[in-house]
């Protein structure tokens, strides 16, 4: 399982004002079979409670892998791990015979089809309303975190919190 964590948090965070529960992805997303690498890939945005959040992926059973984000001149920022996640898919890609990506990033549609021409059923787990049709098409399956938000997010939208 390889986890685009900043798609992941963006995603929940925009549409619903929420936060992923990994733990709970990783559970659905691994059905029963054996695990052989669930690898979360993380930007280091100086938050404080990331830390925290990195240790937990870690506690859930996840690789952390993380990187700095980047600012350049101007105060453009770009904090992504296509290059990362694909080069480790592959390398990974003898020894597996599914390969689960946690994104809806349609940059990983080169990946996804070089993973198929080589034998191997692609998963892919997003929000289907942030995610792109040509990734969810192209994937073996397709798991849209948005039709079971009980399952898989924590934490009370906004609106909620604002009430008590």
């Amino acid at each position: 399982m390889f986890v685009d964590v900043q798609n992941m948090y963006y995603s929940a965070k925009n549409l619903f004002e929420r936060y992923v529960n990994f733990a709970n992805v990783l559970k659905e997303g691994v059905a029963g079979r054996k695990l052989i690498r669930a690898t979360a890939y993380t930007i280091k945005a100086e938050v404080g409670e990331e830390k925290q959040f990195f240790e937990a992926l870690r506690m859930q059973g996840f690789e952390v892998k993380s990187k700095e984000l980047q600012v350049f001149p101007g105060g453009v920022k770009k904090g992504d791990w296509d290059v990362g996640v694909t080069v480790d898919a592959i390398k990974l890609s003898r020894q597996l015979d599914v390969v689960i990506l946690v994104t809806g990033d349609g940059d990983f549609l080169p990946l996804v089809e070089y993973l198929q021409y080589h034998g191997l059923l692609v998963e892919v787990i997003a929000f289907k309303r942030t995610a792109s049709n040509r990734l969810i098409e192209r994937a073996d399956d397709f798991i849209d975190l948005g039709e079971n938000m009980r399952k898989f997010l924590i934490g009370k939208p906004r609106a909620e919190r604002a009430r008590r």
